[in-house]
C-alpha cells in the first residue's frame, strides 16, 4: 500500500506541474495539430484516391500514437532535472521500491500526455475524421499503454545521460527517425530490406500499429494500413516495456549511487 501511495503521489506531482504551465500545454499541441491539419489534408488530396483509403484518418492515428509515445518519453527527462536538484536522491533514500518510484514518474508523464491525445481527438472531429463511440472506447486503454511504453523507452535512454542538456540534444535524434520508420505519416508496408530491419527495431512502430489495429478493427481497409495483429503488437510492447523498465531503472539507480 505504501508503494501504491508513492506511485500516485509522484504521478500527481507531474500532473500538477503541467496544469500550472499553460505555455507548455499550448506548445506541445501545436506540432501534432499542424501535421494533422496541413500534412493530412495535403496527402489526402494528392494520394488518397490512389492508395484506396483516407490518408487524413491514417495520419490522425499515426500522429495520435506518436504524440502520446513521444510526450511520455521526453517527459521522463524531468528525472534528470530532479537528479540535478538532488530531489531524486531524497526520494531514493525513502523505504520505497525503486521500481515504484520510477513507475510513478512514468505514470505521471503518461497522465500529462493523455490530455494532448484528447485535444488531438477533438481536433480530428473538427476536421471530419469519422470516430465512433466504439473506436473511442477502444482507444482509451491503448492510449494509456502507449504512454507507459513511451515512458519506459524514455527511461532507458535517459538512464545513460548525465545532464538535462545532453538529453535535450539526444532525444530529437532518437525520435525524429522513428516518425518515418514507424509509419506515422506514410505507409511502410513495402520498404527496402535495410529500412525494414530498422523499422522493426523501432519501438514507436508498434505503438502506432497497435493504435491503428484497434481503430481500423473490422473495417475493409484494415489489411492496407495495419502491419501486425493486436496480439503481436501487445506481446512485443509488453515484453519491451518490462525490459526497458528493468534495465532503465537499474542503470538510473546505479547512476544515483555513483554520484
Amino acid at each position: 500500500m505504501r508503494d501504491f501511495n508513492a506511485i500516485f503521489t509522484i504521478a500527481y506531482r507531474d500532473l500538477m506541474k503541467l496544469l500550472r504551465d499553460p505555455v507548455r500545454i499550448v506548445s506541445t499541441l501545436i506540432f501534432p495539430l499542424i501535421f494533422i491539419g496541413i500534412l493530412g489534408g495535403t496527402f489526402q488530396a494528392g494520394m488518397g484516391d490512389v492508395i484506396g483509403y483516407n490518408l487524413l484518418v491514417f495520419i490522425f492515428t499515426g500522429i495520435l500514437a506518436q504524440t502520446l509515445f513521444q510526450s511520455s518519453a521526453t517527459g521522463v527527462i524531468s528525472l534528470i532535472e530532479d537528479r540535478e536538484s538532488d530531489f531524486s536522491q531524497e526520494i531514493f533514500v525513502s523505504p520505497i521500491s525503486r521500481y515504484s518510484i520510477v513507475f510513478g514518474k512514468i505514470l505521471g508523464e503518461s497522465l500529462v500526455a493523455l490530455p494532448q491525445g484528447l485535444a488531438i481527438v477533438a481536433f480530428a472531429f473538427i476536421l471530419g475524421v469519422p470516430l465512433s463511440l466504439a473506436q473511442l472506447l477502444g482507444l482509451i486503454p491503448v492510449a494509456l499503454f502507449v504512454c507507459l511504453f513511451g515512458g519506459a523507452f524514455g527511461l532507458l535512454i535517459l538512464a545513460n545521460l548525465k545532464s538535462q542538456r545532453a538529453a535535450n540534444q539526444v532525444f530529437p535524434f532518437i525520435m525524429l527517425p522513428q516518425f518515418f520508420l514507424a509509419g506515422a505519416f506514410a505507409p511502410i508496408q513495402v520498404l527496402p530490406w535495410y529500412l525494414d530491419i530498422l523499422s522493426r527495431i523501432t519501438p514507436m512502430r508498434y505503438a502506432i500499429d497497435m493504435t491503428r489495429s484497434i481503430f481500423y478493427l473490422g473495417k475493409p481497409e484494415y489489411s492496407k494500413v495495419v502491419l501486425d495483429s493486436p496480439a503481436i503488437n501487445m506481446a512485443i510492447m509488453g515484453g519491451a516495456f518490462l525490459l526497458f523498465m528493468v534495465v532503465g531503472t537499474f542503470l538510473f539507480v546505479r547512476g544515483e549511487r555513483n554520484r
